[in-house]
């Protein structure tokens, strides 16, 4: 009898030597002359156990990990095939703590799948959203996702129905959808996971966007640095399209949608909206001022629906089961489920899918074990390199849209980047600063010039010239770049600097600062 086992493929996994165990397994078997069928699957988010292999043993799913080349030998004399005790044996693999205390709304089926299997997508409950919505008209799909108080989650939280309404409702003869997953923010991966571990999940999602705006075309923007990314989503359109769920008739309808990949070299600028789609019609990927907005005179100066991955692949679920189902999870106008990235110094590093509410301590403390060296945590920055730095006194705080906002802080992504007490905090604001100052697309004074002057006042305060002074030089400086940038890169830029001053006011005396922090 042949034993299926699974082996991650996604980038992370790949990094950390799972391409590598795959070979040696692959070796092993056929040299005991085992009946083996390796699958490469996407990885379930816990870096810290990859590279994961599971075993398709009688009594389900088992896994081992994490697995280098020289256990491989040792793991079929324990008889792994069957299930068979090893050191790195770790029970059924949703019975893993990390995973099964998940709520597993969009990655429901990314770890368990083949990515570039429909069969495997459809025999998991793949396509029902879309099958449903053939059936619906326009107006209620919009409604549908209306109702179930999905936000974007690329960051600016924006209500993803109104967008489609405005769109739905613009006159047009071509209309387009388009897919930022331009992921740039440090400390993110959950658009990378869901592309290489589930593609058909974002391709069911954007084909749900088209039906509800009347558009028939669909672009996914992404990045150089996503090879792997890349190859699989393209891989995966081409079984879409070979499957009928691309083209002129999708499932047999008479709705026509098919996409493409576009790949960006990697300008973190190119995340904002207007920069991508300046960047997708081969300009120079520098913001456009709005009005008009893109959901008016976008791609190609036609009415297009700008979403992230994750606001993308959160509709098929939606539409499966409903508005009032996804809606019942959350907290406020937070609602649905959020997959929280989480990385840096920290023990249990990965990707984390729960209701919006816990806390920034239970985060940071329960699911991702604290520091991995063992030191005090000192600060936590959420919502990427512009997002703000967070000390112990504030991991009370919700992880709620509006309960960061209101702490002077913002979600984004959901990257959440742990720190211990050995990080230099006034190095953190210089970084942020020289971070927009080499990201700037250089459109806005206010970003261009502000970042810039930035930098050097930090350089002041750490070689001691007047420090008092440059503080308050530096805090009307925040001021004037979060209100008069074009875009969130010189927006947001002083949460970073304005919380590493507010919280860690003793991180900003003079000292020598020879090295930015990276």
């Amino acid at each position: 009898m042949t034993v299926k086992i699974y082996i991650p493929l996604d980038s992370g996994s790949v990094a950390l030597g799972a391409d590598d165990v795959a070979k040696a397994i692959a070796a092993e078997a056929i040299k005991r002359g085992e009946d083996v069928q390796i699958v490469r699957n996407g990885s379930f988010g816990m870096y810290w156990l990859e590279p994961m292999v599971e075993v398709e043993a009688s009594r389900g799913r088992l896994a081992y990990g994490p697995v280098a080349v020289e256990d491989v030998d040792s793991l079929f004399d324990a008889g792994f095939l069957n299930g068979g005790d090893h050191k790195r044996f770790l029970g059924h693999t949703q019975d893993i703590p990390f995973l099964k205390a998940q709520t597993r709304l969009t990655f429901q089926r990314c770890g368990i799948i083949d990515p570039v299997s429909l069969d495997d997508y459809r025999a998991n409950d793949g396509l029902k959203g879309l099958e449903n919505a053939l059936g619906m008209t326009s107006e209620d799909i919009v409604k549908a996702v209306t109702d179930s108080g999905l936000r974007g989650r690329g960051g600016a939280g924006f209500p993803t129905g109104i967008k489609w309404n405005t769109v739905r409702q613009a006159p047009g003869d071509q209309k387009y959808i388009v897919c930022n997953a331009d992921e740039g923010d440090s400390g993110t991966f959950a658009d990378r996971m869901i592309m290489e571990g589930e593609p058909f999940v974002l391709i069911e999602g954007m084909i749900i966007a088209g039906l509800a705006t009347g558009a028939t075309k669909g672009y996914v923007y992404t990045r150089s640095e996503y090879p792997d990314a890349i190859r699989i989503m393209n891989e995966a359109i081409e079984v879409a399209r070979a499957n009928k769920l691309l083209g002129p008739k999708v499932l047999g309808s008479d709705y026509a949608f098919d996409m493409e990949v576009r790949m960006g070299a990697g300008a973190y600028v190119c995340g904002e909206e207007t920069s991508l789609l300046n960047s997708m019609e081969g300009k120079r990927g520098v913001v456009r001022a709005k009005p008009p907005l893109p959901a008016l005179e976008g791609f190609m100066g036609r009415p297009t629906v700008v979403n992230n991955v994750i606001s993308l692949c959160s509709v098929p679920v939606i539409l499966e089961k409903g508005a009032e189902y996804y809606r019942d999870f959350g907290m406020g106008r937070s609602r649905g489920t959020i997959p929280i990235q989480i990385a840096g110094n920290v023990k249990h590093g990965g990707l984390y899918e729960t209701a919006f509410g816990l806390t920034l301590g239970e985060i940071v403390d329960q699911i991702g074990g604290g520091t991995a060296s063992g030191r005090p945590v000192k600060a936590v920055q959420v919502g990427g390199p512009l997002g703000a730095y967070f000390p112990r006194e504030l991991f009370d705080t919700p992880f709620d849209y509006e309960a960061f906002a209101k702490a002077d802080g913002l979600i984004g992504h959901a990257g959440v980047v742990v720190f211990d007490d050995s990080v230099d905090m006034m190095k953190q604001a210089r970084f942020a600063m020289e971070f927009c100052a080499i990201e700037s697309c250089g459109k806005c004074t206010p970003c261009r010039i502000g970042s810039t002057r930035g930098t050097e006042v930090v350089d002041k305060i750490a070689r001691g010239e007047d420090p008092e002074m440059q503080k308050e030089l530096l805090t009307d400086l925040c001021e004037t770049m979060k209100f008069g940038s074009l875009c969130a890169l010189g927006g947001f830029t002083p949460y970073p600097v304005m919380s590493a001053l507010t919280h860690f006011p003793d991180d900003f005396k003079p000292h020598a600062l020879d090295i930015a922090a990276e």
